[in-house]
C-alpha cells in the first residue's frame, strides 16, 4: 500500500509517501516539501494572513498533485501548532478543504507528543527503557517520558524554532541582549513544564528528534558509528560552545555550515537556545538523535489501527 503523509507545519508542508504494510518497515517513496515559514504570516490578532492562506493552498495543492501522479493509495493530512493556535483556524481548515479537497487533522500538543514519541520508541526499541523525548518544531517543543510506546508524560509549549526566532531575535545576527531575553524565557517556560519529569525516576535513554536538532547534531555533536549503523549525539557542553559562533553570523552565513540548510538557517540559533535551555531544565547531558519523528509516528499509528481494523489515529 502506498501512503502518504502531509504535515502542515509552522515551517513547512511536507509531504512523506511511503510504501507500507502492517507489521513491515516502511518503505521510502518519495518526498516533497514546500517552504512556508507560516508564523511569519500570522497577524497582530494571531490570524493567518490572507497571503499565508493563498501559499498554504498553493503548497497543499502540489502535495495533493504529487500524490495523485504517484498513486498513493491514502493521504493522512495533519497540522500543528501554527494552524491550532490561528485565531482563524477553522475558517482556514474549510478554505483549504473546499480548494484542495484535503481534510486537515489538527493535532494537539500531547498528540504530537505522543506520536512522535512512538516512532522514537519502534526505532530505538524496548531495550532502550525509559525514554525522554525532546522535540523542536517550528511553533512548539514537546517533551515526554515513558518506558512503553506512549509516554506517561507529555508536555508541550510555545517554544518553536521559528515562533522564538520570531518573537525575540528581531536582528539579523541578533543582539546579545535579544539572546539573553530569550535564554530566559525559555529557560522559565521548559522549567514549569518539566516539574512533572523531576518527580520520575531518570530515563535510561534521552532522544532528541526533528529537524533543527538533527541540524544541531551534524553541527555540532559526534557520530558514533557500530558495525553499518550510525547514530549521532549531541552534548550539552558542544551546543553551548557552537551557540555564540552561530549567534554572530547572518542567516544567510549559516548555511555554509556543516549541517545548517538554508530553510533552517533564519531560525537555526532560536532553536539551538531552547535547545540548550531546555537540556538545562531537564538536567540532559547529552541526547542522542532520532532518525523518525512525527511523520513517522502517523505511519505507524495508521498502520497499527488497520490491524486493529480502522484507520484512524
Amino acid at each position: 500500500m502506498r501512503l502518504g503523509v502531509l504535515d502542515v507545519g509552522s515551517n513547512t508542508v511536507h509531504m512523506v509517501v511511503v510504501d507500507a504494510h502492517p507489521g513491515a518497515n516502511p518503505s521510502p517513496y518519495s518526498t516533497h516539501k514546500s517552504v512556508l515559514r507560516l508564523m511569519r504570516y500570522l497577524t497582530a490578532d494571531g490570524s493567518i494572513s490572507d497571503e499565508g492562506v493563498d501559499h498554504l493552498v498553493t503548497s497543499i495543492g502540489q502535495a495533493v498533485a504529487s500524490a495523485r501522479a504517484e498513486k498513493v493509495h491514502d493521504l493522512v493530512a495533519i497540522a500543528t501548532s501554527a494552524v491550532r493556535e490561528a485565531t482563524n483556524g477553522p475558517a482556514v481548515l474549510e478554505h483549504i478543504e473546499n480548494e484542495t479537497g484535503v481534510h486537515l487533522r489538527v493535532l494537539d500538543g500531547e498528540d504530537e507528543a505522543r506520536l512522535t514519541f512512538l516512532a522514537v520508541r519502534r526505532w530505538f526499541g524496548w531495550s532502550s527503557g525509559t525514554i525522554m523525548l525532546i522535540d523542536i518544531g517550528g511553533g512548539s517543543l514537546e517533551m515526554a517520558i515513558g518506558p512503553s510506546e506512549y509516554p506517561i508524560s507529555a508536555r508541550s509549549v510555545p517554544l518553536g524554532a521559528g515562533r522564538s526566532t520570531i518573537g525575540y531575535l528581531h536582528d539579523d545576527p541578533p543582539t546579545k541582549d535579544q539572546i539573553r531575553r530569550l535564554r530566559r524565557h525559555a529557560f522559565e517556560l521548559v522549567s514549569d513544564a518539566a516539574d512533572v519529569f523531576a518527580e520520575m525516576p531518570r530515563p535510561d535513554h534521552v532522544v532528541g528528534s526533528s529537524k533543527t536538532i538533527r541540524s544541531l547534531a551534524r553541527l555540532a555533536g559526534e557520530t558514533h558509528t557500530h558495525g553499518n549503523i550510525s547514530s549521532q549525539w549531541l552534548k550539552r557542553s558542544d551546543l553551548k560552545k557552537w551557540l555564540p559562533k552561530l549567534a554572530e553570523l547572518p542567516a544567510d552565513q549559516r548555511q555554509s555550515l556543516r549541517g545548517i540548510t538554508a530553510d533552517r538557517a533564519f531560525q537555526i540559533v532560536g532553536g539551538g537556545i531552547v535547545l540548550h535551555q531546555t537540556m538545562k531544565a531537564l538536567d540532559v547531558d547529552e541526547l542522542q538523535v532520532s532518525p523518525w519523528a512525527l511523520r513517522e509516528g502517523v505511519i505507524l499509528r495508521y498502520l497499527d489501527s488497520l490491524e486493529q481494523g480502522g484507520s484512524d489515529l
